[in-house]
């Protein structure tokens, strides 16, 4: 005998999922799975790049102090300098006019004395008196053999009469030698 089950129904066959959706999801779940990671990645790769900036940040600010200590060390410096060569130059300036007097003093010869000296920098301007004319050249022609002058320049003479006497005035100018 043959039963025949009349309530069991008949089962359809499932229908396949079309293969667009399939696709699109595979595609969006690659998508969320990469964009996850990518948001994972970049988050800890923002961290990483904060952090270094932060401490770059830190070595500038030292840096710059750093900077300012060699700048106030070279202005402090430059002063220095600038300060050890004026007491140079005042210490040289300070023997020159001793040697310079001390110099004309040797040179100086009998019947002429000095009236005026200026002593500038390195230029002297005399003016004095001599008895005779000879006495003012030998003492031009004294300077002159000097190592310490140069440029011994008679500017002039002239011949007048002081208390009855007659005496030649005269100017000179010469250098000091360095």
């Amino acid at each position: 005998m043959i039963r025949i089950n009349l309530l069991a129904r008949k089962r359809k066959k499932p229908r396949p999922v079309p293969a667009f959706i399939s696709a699109g999801g595979i595609v969006l779940a690659l998508a969320v799975i990469v964009t996850f990671y990518f948001n994972y990645f970049m988050k800890g790769k923002m961290a990483s790049l904060a952090r270094q900036k932060s401490d770059n940040d830190a070595k500038i600010a030292l840096l710059k102090s750093k900077i300012e200590d060699v700048k106030n060390y070279e202005r402090l410096n430059r002063e220095f300098t600038e300060r050890k060569q004026i007491i140079e130059q005042l210490r040289q300036n300070q023997a020159l006019p001793v040697k310079v007097l001390d110099e004309i003093s040797a040179r100086l010869t009998d019947g002429v004395w000095l009236t005026s000296l200026n002593l500038t920098q390195d230029d002297i301007q005399m003016e004095g008196i001599g008895y005779t004319n000879d006495d003012v050249v030998a003492f031009v022609q004294s300077l002159k053999g000097s190592p310490l002058f140069t440029d011994v320049y008679l500017v002039g003479t002239s011949q007048t009469s002081d208390e009855g006497v007659d005496v030649y005035h005269f100017s000179l100018t010469m250098k000091v030698k360095a």
